[in-house]
């Protein structure tokens, strides 16, 4: 199994949206996939796929049953409580252990990828994650303004930092498409996320519109990528984009780490043969 986590340095980005429709993208290539929504403050998972009545989730042998939608497993702290109203009122401790139950005791399966939605910054429930699920590649989402780019620097370092593979970087809300003569408009400006890829050495996945289409996608609870429409188109191109990477990084690591062994190896036999010879040289020493 395979774990992306689609993080953002700030809120209300579109990071909840892009990992909702990246899950359902992933399952129309044909993959098994589950989506885990870890932000235990402000779940959106529930409500963009319609589901923010569930309360409660079935049990088997230990086991949390995720909900199936349309062949996505999906897990959220929305449906573990007692109403859409309740706060969340928990510290850094209460928040890991909650995050370790979702990565152990939710019964996934046998799937080949994990979807994980972060919370924006860089807090307590992105640092546990990183640490109990240590994941694949990292989707980091931005808006085109500066100052949601000023943001997502700090959550590109954080990656960086702890050794998460920044495998795409989306901008979104980049341009809107008039639904009337189908025109892009830059109503917050646009490539601010291309340059900031290339300035900090990682890939850029591609552009998001903002369209129509997908806020209301999301106010109906259905994934936009299911859709018959331009956004839909792009975003699976965006995803194409980041299993590339994925894929690149991935060789690269296991390249790195074949040399890694290989040189272990070698140091361990110069070792022995220095053992050996030292060894020998005592021996010679004790007869004379």
């Amino acid at each position: 199994m395979k774990k992306l986590v689609v993080m953002s340095g700030k809120g209300g980005v579109g990071k909840s949206t892009v990992a909702v429709n990246l899950a359902f993208a992933l399952k129309k290539k044909g993959y098994k996939v589950g989506l885990l929504d870890c932000d235990v403050h402000g779940p959106s998972v529930p409500k963009l796929l319609g589901l923010e009545d569930i309360r409660g989730l079935e049990a088997k042998e230990g086991k949390i049953k995720p909900l199936d939608i349309h062949g996505v497993k999906v897990f959220s702290m929305g449906f573990m409580l007692p109403s859409r109203d309740t706060p969340v009122v928990w510290r850094g401790p209460i928040k890991h252990k909650f995050i370790e139950e979702a990565l152990n005791n939710v019964d996934w399966g046998e799937i080949d990828y994990l979807v994980i939605d972060l919370p924006p910054g860089t807090g307590d429930e992105v640092i546990s994650i990183v640490q109990l699920a240590k994941p694949d590649g990292c989707v980091v989402v931005t808006t085109p303004q500066s100052v949601a780019l000023e943001d997502v620097r700090k959550a590109i370092n954080f990656a960086i930092h702890a050794g998460v593979p920044v495998v795409g970087v989306i901008e979104n809300m980049s341009g809107l498409i008039c639904p009337h003569c189908g025109k892009t408009i830059e109503v917050f400006g646009s490539g601010g996320g291309k340059k900031l890829s290339a300035e900090m050495a990682v890939p850029f996945a591609g552009k998001i519109p903002l369209d129509t289409s997908i806020f209301k996608s999301g106010e109906d609870g259905k994934p936009f990528v299911d859709m018959d429409s331009p956004s839909a188109k792009i975003f699976e191109e965006i995803v194409d984009n980041i299993l590339e990477n994925l894929e690149m990084i991935q060789e690269e690591l296991k390249k790195l780490q074949e040399k890694a062994e290989k040189a272990k190896k070698e140091a361990e036999k110069k070792l022995e043969e220095l053992r050996k010879k030292v060894g020998k040289k005592s021996e010679d020493e004790k007869q004379n």
